[in-house]
């Protein structure tokens, strides 16, 4: 590998482990992933933590990466059988709290893939709030992280207020 190349490796590992803030969201240990290389659906999770003094609401994410973009969760029907579903109204994001969106819970679903999702690709995803606005979100690609894993101190992505740069 060329002295560049690590340099340039080196700077992207460091962007990636510092928290991401944007008008007092901060995203945490994010990442993304589709089924299978010919998957037609994809999904996010995200950790969104509120530092704002204010309520706030997830209410929409768009992304290129899909034809529809969509809010989701699993709820159990009136057999105990979990479904995934649409959340039209958004989520929720009290003052102070945070929402984990993870596998099996809340997290942003891509369906129509435009694209793969290789391993340590970016999928930028456009997080939109009633109050804080849009913010985007560049969500690294794992492929290999199993359900649940993670920790909290472990951060990824970044996150910037739309327009920045």
């Amino acid at each position: 590998m060329s002295l560049k190349s690590t340099l340039l490796a080196a700077v992207a590992a460091a962007t990636l482990a510092m928290p991401a803030f944007a008008e007092g969201m901060m995203v945490k240990d994010s990442y993304a992933r589709a089924a299978g290389m010919s998957a037609k659906a994809g999904a996010a999770f995200i950790v969104i933590e509120n530092h704002t003094g204010q309520d706030d609401r997830l209410i929409s994410a768009s992304s290129d990466i899909a034809k529809r973009v969509e809010l989701h969760t699993h709820i159990e029907d009136e057999n105990g059988v979990m479904k995934m579903t649409h959340v039209e109204e958004g989520f929720p994001v009290a003052a102070g709290e945070m929402i984990m969106m993870q596998r099996g819970g809340k997290h942003v679903m891509f369906m129509g893939l435009n694209d793969t999702m290789d391993q340590d690709d970016m999928v930028s995803v456009t997080l939109t709030f009633e109050k804080a606005g849009d913010v985007v979100v560049d969500v690294p690609v794992d492929l290999e992280r199993k359900p649940m894993h993670g920790s909290m101190g472990h951060n990824h992505g970044h996150m910037k207020k739309d327009g920045d740069s």
